[in-house]
């Protein structure tokens, strides 16, 4: 089993849970509202009024299988529009209940 933690501007939403949804990645903790910037260029997403973006979070515990194609779905969305932001990560579960 493996983690994947995605980090996406908001406007991001419906695509996340779309590519989530295809790949069968049925069971995610989401985090509506989170704040952050990127770590080499973007601009943050902090919902001030001096950076008025947000951003939101899923977390998805998947089969190993379901990786590649959840992390290139992702990978085509942020090249798509780069300069919103999406970022994701994957780990290893040693375990679970």
């Amino acid at each position: 089993m493996k983690a994947i933690f995605v980090t996406y501007n908001q406007v991001h939403t419906d695509k996340v849970m779309r590519i989530l949804d295809q790949n069968h990645a049925r069971g995610f903790t989401k985090w509506a509202v989170t704040q952050g910037r990127g770590s080499q260029s973007g601009e943050p997403h902090y919902g001030t009024h001096a950076w008025p973006s947000m951003n939101s979070s899923v977390l998805a515990v998947v089969e190993d299988h379901l990786v590649d194609p959840i992390l290139d779905a992702l990978r085509e969305l942020d090249d798509g529009s780069p300069e919103q932001g999406l970022r994701a990560f994957v780990w290893s579960v040693e375990r679970g209940l």
